[in-house]
């Protein structure tokens, strides 16, 4: 189960590969400045992963000034890759370590028999750095619920 509403959101420092080099993406650059929305997706180059943030991509205008963050287990530099191949926008941060996916509790064990990844999940989180919305899919293949998301950052001044 993931970290529930209401709940404190744990803040994270990870790595993001840009054009300029490797950068940090701290959830505290956030707070009191803009709410966040963390996308938690399994492993970058695989089909439900690229729609799914092809489509955030093409739809990022559609979430009320949020700063969006995809959070998955592969390295900042395969991220990167993956991202320039298919024209993602989305900000990435590589949790490599695994550590911000065990502390927002959506580890997806041993998936496809390769390790533990991060399970498809979708956060919410204000500008005061409390959980709005949280949301684990039932599996890797579902997507969360984008309409639930915006109508949540909708209520959210």
């Amino acid at each position: 189960m993931p970290i529930s509403v209401g709940s404190k959101a744990p803040d994270f420092a990870l790595k993001s590969k840009t054009a300029s080099g490797l950068v940090d993406v701290k959830l505290a650059d956030n707070l009191g400045k803009t709410n966040t929305v963390l996308l938690f997706f399994p492993l970058a180059y695989t089909s439900v992963c690229t729609t799914e943030l092809c489509d955030v991509t093409n739809g990022l205008n559609s979430f009320s000034g949020a700063d969006v963050v995809a959070i998955s287990v592969d390295s900042p530099f395969a991220q990167e890759a993956w991202a320039k191949t298919n024209n993602i926008q989305v900000k990435l941060a590589s949790d490599l370590n695994k550590v911000v996916i065990k502390q927002y509790d959506v580890v997806f064990p041993m998936l496809a028999g390769v390790g533990d990844t991060a399970a498809r999940a979708a956060f919410v989180i204000d500008k005061a750095g409390v959980i709005q919305y949280s949301e684990q899919t039932p599996t890797p293949k579902d997507l969360p619920n984008f309409d639930a998301i915006k109508a949540t950052l909708a209520k959210l001044k």
